[in-house]
């Protein structure tokens, strides 16, 4: 009793076991689609745009990206292979103790067997009951008997249960190895595409280095354009507030939205679906918010106040919140911009071509904006996403949806 005890709680922690490393995977699995399916986008909005010059600098920027998804997705195939590793080695005790499990199981039938054999006949067991000195005892044997009958069963079953479970253990183990040996040829393939790109970037490199300074001024007048349309959208903020408070009663802070009922419950339904917000464009960060050193050359930093995001020729903007259409701009180049007021937060639309709403629209969740500007030289589509508290940029990669 005690060793079927034993046999039992270690079959449960074997089981909890794999469970676990199941999860873990599971998750690693998830991650791993993640990056094909982001490996697909740089592909395809990054490498397969059409334009009519290129840039060493920009293209340099997209490799980058692109070398910097593949060696985490390398990273999320080993660490799979790893926990499958980990499942392999289980799986394989696992199967072991079954089958030490299995082979006492037998050698207790078989003996059962063969004694039963040589002291049971039907005359044996009459006997066994009329040599009996009481009714009570006739009684004892009889039960004894079919007990023991019994038991023959239950040990006959648990020799099938066992053998069952030794042939699904086996199945399981071949499908993980058979998965683990095609997530090395996964990795393997990705490490030849990777030095393939290193190549690409290795070249970029030095035909940057050859005509530095001219790069070097291309980068610090897009900087200086991208500071004057950040002080202008402020500007716009800040007075689009001001002509908004007017319109209502009651003392407002220093630039800061002063609210009406209707306003505080937008705001409040807003902060709740922090993390959740759809995306303007479904397409890909190719700039993310803050402060980041240029990955080329040391001592200059960009300072992005929104996401950059790429998408395709044609594609459009869409508001990620209802709100209503605080203020319509034209920026540099005949590039326009959407601000939407959502209480007192406000998210900005930089870059398009083509406005589809007016000032005091009211919009829903996914309403079209616009047409996203596409770059005739670069060939390139980039939405300007900025999110504020009144006139203080926030992160929006903290507020849209975790693709």
């Amino acid at each position: 009793m005690k060793k079927h005890l034993f046999y039992t709680f270690l079959l449960l922690f074997i089981s909890f076991s794999f469970v676990g490393f199941s999860q873990t995977r599971k998750e690693l699995e998830n991650r791993r689609k993640k990056l094909n399916r982001e490996i697909e986008k740089v592909n395809t909005l990054l490498f397969k745009t059409e334009k009519k010059k290129s840039n060493a600098l920009d293209d340099l920027k997209d490799i980058n990206q692109k070398i910097t998804v593949r060696e985490r997705l390398i990273e999320t195939i080993e660490l799979e292979i790893k926990e499958l590793s980990k499942e392999i080695k289980q799986n394989e005790k696992k199967i072991t103790s079954y089958n030490k499990n299995l082979t006492a199981l037998k050698a207790d039938y078989a003996d059962m067997v063969f004694k039963s054999y040589k002291s049971k006949s039907h005359q044996s067991k009459t006997m066994f009951l009329l040599s009996s000195e009481s009714f009570y005892q006739a009684y004892k044997r009889i039960k004894y008997i079919e007990q023991y009958k019994d038991f023959r069963k239950k040990q006959g079953e648990k020799i099938i249960t066992q053998t069952n479970l030794i042939e699904k253990s086996n199945d399981s183990l071949t499908k993980k190895k058979d998965e683990k040996k095609r997530l090395i040829g996964q990795e393997k393939k990705q490490q030849d595409y990777i030095e393939g790109d290193k190549k690409n970037q290795e070249d970029l490199v030095s035909q940057i280095k050859k005509q530095e300074s001219k790069y070097k001024k291309q980068l610090q007048d897009k900087i200086k354009e991208e500071k004057r349309v950040a002080k202008k959208l402020d500007k716009i903020i800040r007075a689009a507030i001001a002509k908004a408070n007017k319109a209502k009663k009651g003392k407002a802070k220093k630039d800061e939205l002063l609210l009406n009922a209707a306003e505080k419950s937008l705001k409040a339904n807003f902060e709740q679906n922090k993390g959740r917000l759809p995306w303007p464009l479904n397409g890909l960060i190719t700039r993310k918010f803050g402060v980041q050193p240029h990955p080329t050359f040391k001592g200059i930093s960009i300072n992005s106040t929104g996401l950059h995001i790429r998408g395709k020729k044609g594609d459009k903007a869409k508001s990620v919140f209802n709100g209503k259409v605080l203020a319509i701009q034209l920026l540099s180049k005949g590039r326009k911009s959407v601000l939407i007021q959502h209480g007192d937060y406000i998210t900005a639309y930089n870059n398009l071509k083509e406005i589809y709403v007016k000032k005091g629209d009211v919009v829903k969740t996914g309403t079209v904006l616009g047409q996203i500007f596409t770059d005739k030289v670069t060939g390139k589509s980039n939405l300007i996403f900025i999110l504020y508290k009144n006139t203080n940029p926030l992160n929006p990669s903290d507020w849209i949806a975790n693709k």
